[in-house]
């Protein structure tokens, strides 16, 4: 159900000339959830990055966001799917690549954004909900390791699904 998409890694060769590393084509997978397909695009361990690190970080085992580090993401959004709740501790950047997405918060706000759109994600409870019913949307995030937001002297808990 999901498009490939590809992914192009630059790296060094050992004369610290330029080189493609890597050039492939990546198609999202099903989620447990069922509301979304993932597509790991790149990890770094550490922030900031460490350009001496030759493994593949897409290699890097990664949940929603890596601690430390940092996680780059393609999203397949399913018609008519929204993604749980959820809460991390982490500044996300969500681009809007293909479709329409609606970014639900708890304070039941519902904000809809489109093809270019972009959504710097702050460490709120949110979830993400594709309104059509036939059209995958897919958005690109790139998570970064944050701070939990602190309210009358408390960091605030993650949620996972």
């Amino acid at each position: 159900m999901s498009d490939p998409f590809r992914r192009v890694v630059t790296g060094h060769d050992a004369d610290g000339r330029a080189i493609i590393v890597s050039d492939q084509f990546l198609t999202p997978t099903a989620i447990p959830s069922g509301d979304a397909n993932f597509a790991l695009v790149w990890t770094s361990a550490v922030l900031p990055a460490d350009n001496n690190d030759d493994s593949d970080g897409r290699s890097r085992s990664a949940g929603l966001t890596l601690h430390g580090g940092s996680v780059v993401r393609v999203v397949d959004m399913l018609p008519g799917k929204a993604s749980p709740l959820h809460r991390t501790n982490s500044l996300d950047y969500g681009i809007v690549l293909r479709g329409t997405v609606e970014l639900l918060l708890d304070d039941g706000s519902v904000t809809l954004v489109g093809t270019g759109d972009v959504v710097v994600q702050r460490g709120t409870i949110h979830a993400w909900r594709n309104p059509d019913d036939e059209v995958v949307a897919r958005v690109l995030f790139v998570l970064t390791e944050a701070s939990a937001r602190v309210v009358e002297g408390q960091p605030l808990p993650e949620i996972q699904p």
